[in-house]
């Protein structure tokens, strides 16, 4: 496999810098947030970018001298910033920042950050100037993992091959850099909730019937009081540029030209306008908020979603604090090995670490009571994981909820969302407590059309169940953009359609809970790959003669 070295290496500079970038340099999430907290608090929330009165040029000869803890500064889209005093609180870690000094950090930085993060929130006089010429481009050398991902990059197949989500999940993992697969696939701790959130549905079983006229299927439906061709949505995820240059926009486009509702994450890596720009005439898109500790913030980013069309807002409640993800955090550590600065070695700031800056600990019911109080808009609770909660959302007027545990990401061990909905539905029932304006919603672990007729089924006709995914988008988008979204989307469709008349069931409001058997939801069976890999088998007695 090394006699194509030559040839992956000769994929040029731009490649290798952002192979570079994405196995740790990305972990630098959360710029505009942190220098939100070092200054006054006060972030220009302009709709066009501030720009620098300072018409400095800079050589580039006098920029690399500036590469250490006490003196950082870093080239961006041609502009010199003096990053030194960002350096201790940058949520990615230090040695993020030191690895693109004196280097064009262009290219990383816009992987990760909307446009218009430097000019929102930098203080003008850290912009020091501009370049007289090009900065030189980040280069390492490429191991022999990462010349055979350049090969799979360029022999991938061709949409026509790709069957169901599973093979857009294979070619992502193989074309991904390692640290953005890191990124978009761990799990918290043991990851046994991130994979019991497939397998429940696989010990639920269907009961068709038979002799029923399916000559016409119906898989359209209505979700939060919008027509929707189906009865799924994209599920919100951050940082979608890391597996695509266009982020979120292209999803935003696929989904868009499907018919089918995307929800936009607070961490995206295109700004809300700019994804909001790409939306197709006639197009749903939900946003989902990670809820500030300045509440003002917050409050703003809903009006401002407000005003660009959103047409719901998801409150995600389920992260006071990130998970540990191992497998991000590993990846993370592992790049940062030759240019740690800290004391001491931490392995927490993966990509997802980085992000935690965004986090508020102190988020209770009455604050997100507050939110739901300054919009019209519907509010959702997003992350919820017990029935008391949904009941206590009830209560409190919001419009619906999503059972989710963050796709496995949060607390290890907690419940899957298709086993919660499976208790909350009949509870609710019992207790009269369903109203027909308040929906429930479950992401996690969806990988065929026959997981989403599942859920849905258990719903039934006691309330309107949506069913969202993420990761399969993402891994979608990764490896064909825009194009691959919709392949993702055809595919759900086809399958929907082809379990639906095998089911006996001609349109979405034909299931109800008579069409599955959920008495083996319960049996969980993920077993713990790290003790079972290190665990020594007791052995039997043995003969005097062996």
């Amino acid at each position: 496999m090394w006699k194509s070295a030559t040839r992956a290496l000769g994929v040029g500079k731009r490649a290798i810098g952002r192979h570079h970038a994405r196995t740790g340099v990305f972990a630098g999430a959360g710029l505009a947030l942190v220098y939100y907290e070092l200054t006054d608090k006060q972030p220009v929330m302009n709709d066009f970018f501030r720009k620098s009165a300072n018409s400095n040029t800079i050589s580039v000869a006098e920029y690399a001298k500036h590469t250490s803890p006490d003196d950082c500064w870093v080239a961006i889209r041609g502009q010199v910033y003096d990053m030194t005093e960002f350096l201790p609180n940058h949520p990615g870690g230090r040695a993020a920042i030191l690895r693109v000094s004196g280097y064009d950090a262009t290219e990383i930085f816009e992987q990760i950050h909307p446009k218009g993060t430097i000019e929102k929130f930098l203080p003008k006089e850290k912009h020091l100037g501009q370049l007289d010429a090009p900065a030189p481009e980040l280069q390492q050398e490429m191991d022999e993992a990462e010349v055979q991902r350049l090969e799979n990059v360029d022999n991938k197949p061709s949409l026509d091959e790709i069957m169901n989500l599973h093979d857009m999940e294979y070619i992502a993992k193989n074309t991904l850099p390692r640290g953005a697969w890191a990124y978009y696939s761990s799990g918290a701790d043991d990851e046994i909730t991130l994979r019991e959130n497939h397998y429940a549905y696989q010990r639920i079983y269907f009961r068709p019937r038979v002799l029923v006229d399916v000559s016409k299927i119906d898989t359209s439906t209505t979700l939060l009081g919008t027509k929707s061709s189906v009865p799924f949505y994209v599920s919100a995820t951050a940082l979608a540029k890391l597996g695509h240059p266009d982020g979120e926009c292209s999803i935003a486009r696929g989904a868009g030209k499907e018919g089918v509702i995307q929800m936009i994450s607070t961490l995206a890596s295109n700004s809300l306008d700019e994804i909001a720009a790409s939306r197709i005439p006639g197009a749903t898109q939900w946003f989902q908020l990670y809820v500030n500790e300045d509440r003002n913030v917050a409050f703003d980013m809903v009006k401002r979603a407000e005003q660009l069309g959103m047409k719901a807002i998801f409150v995600t409640v389920d992260a006071p604090s990130l998970g540990n993800r191992e497998k991000d955090a590993r990846v993370k550590f592992k790049g940062n090995s030759n240019v740690q600065q800290d004391k001491e070695v931490k392995r927490d700031q993966g990509a997802s670490r980085a992000l935690s800056a965004f986090i508020d600990t102190r988020l209770t019911w009455d604050d997100v009571k507050k939110i739901k109080s300054t919009t019209k808009l519907p509010v959702l609770i997003k992350g919820v994981q017990r029935l008391e909660d949904v009941e206590q959302a009830i209560d409190d007027g919001f419009d619906g909820v999503v059972l989710s545990n963050h796709g496995g990401r949060q607390l290890d061990t907690a419940p899957t969302p298709i086993e919660l909905l499976a208790e909350v539905v009949p509870e609710l029932k019992r207790k009269n407590k369903l109203r027909k304006d308040f929906e429930i919603f479950v992401d996690g672990g969806v990988r065929r059309g026959t997981d989403i007729l599942k859920a849905i089924a258990i719903g039934g006709n006691d309330v309107r169940v949506g069913v969202g995914l993420g990761r399969p988008f993402l891994y979608a988008n990764s490896a064909y953009g825009e194009d691959g979204v919709r392949k993702a989307v055809q595919i759900l469709k086809d399958e929907l359609e082809m379990n639906m008349r095998l089911l006996g069931v001609r349109n979405i409001d034909e299931l109800n809970s008579t069409f599955v058997d959920t008495r083996r939801l319960l049996g969980r069976s993920a077993p713990d790959e790290l003790y079972d890999q290190l665990y020594s088998p007791l052995k039997t007695v043995k003969f005097k003669n062996e």
